[in-house]
């Protein structure tokens, strides 16, 4: 199956857990093997740091790390750059290549 999202956009969370339903954010990571998408300031996760030395002599500070952990890709919807609202995508083939164009307002987003 073909990607329509991709590193570097803006995506709107549309549906998943409360906190983060109507978030945007930047699409960090695509994982396509499993479905997954990386969303900056979306799916917040906590990991508990152990203090663990290094090969290299130093340190890792204990602690509480935060990071964005990986969503469904169906829960997120690309935030077309033209009309700035949540859109659905489709792919426009032509002598240059493929292009994704907005439904809604018919602009290219590539």
């Amino acid at each position: 199956m073909r990607v329509k999202i991709r590193k570097g956009d803006t995506v709107e969370v549309i549906s998943g857990r409360l906190e983060d339903k109507g978030k945007r954010g930047e699409v960090i990571n695509v994982m396509m093997k499993e479905n997954r998408v990386v969303v900056q300031g979306v799916g917040i996760r906590t990991k508990h740091q152990r203090q663990v030395q290094t090969q290299a002599g130093r340190n890792v500070n204990p602690g509480r790390i935060q990071f964005e952990g990986p969503i469904d890709i169906s829960n997120v919807m690309l935030v077309c750059p033209k009309c700035n609202e949540a859109a659905r995508v489709r792919i426009q083939r032509d002598e240059a290549g493929a292009h994704r164009v907005c439904k809604s307002c018919e602009q290219l987003i590539d």
